[in-house]
């Protein structure tokens, strides 16, 4: 459905500013595991399956650099593989050191 009013927002654009992006097909993650999504700009996020609800953070431990979806992820803690910080997918906070991911909100 096309909008005839020329100050229509932009379909890709929410009017909040937000971004959606897309994915993949919920089937092709399955519960307990992660992976990464690359983002038109090139950026790149961790997603996690946990019990069929799906988050996201930043893509690498802020310790080394270790890329997370690689990590193992036991309910809403996602481990690095390289040195075991651990983080809570749901809200970024690290539960071995004083340090924190950005997360990303769910639609």
């Amino acid at each position: 459905m096309q909008s005839s009013d020329s100050n229509s927002l932009n379909p890709e654009q929410p009017a909040d500013g937000k971004k959606t992006i897309d994915g993949g097909r919920a089937q092709d993650l399955p519960h307990g595991r992660s992976k990464t999504i690359e983002l038109p700009a090139g950026c790149e996020l961790a997603l996690y399956n946990v019990n069929g609800v799906f988050y996201a953070t930043e893509k690498f431990c802020p310790h080394k650099g270790a890329p997370l979806a690689r990590g193992i992820l036991c309910e809403y803690v996602i481990e690095c593989e390289w040195h075991g910080w651990q983080f809570d997918v749901r809200t970024g906070e690290c539960l071995t050191v004083p340090e924190r991911l950005k997360t990303y909100e769910r639609n």
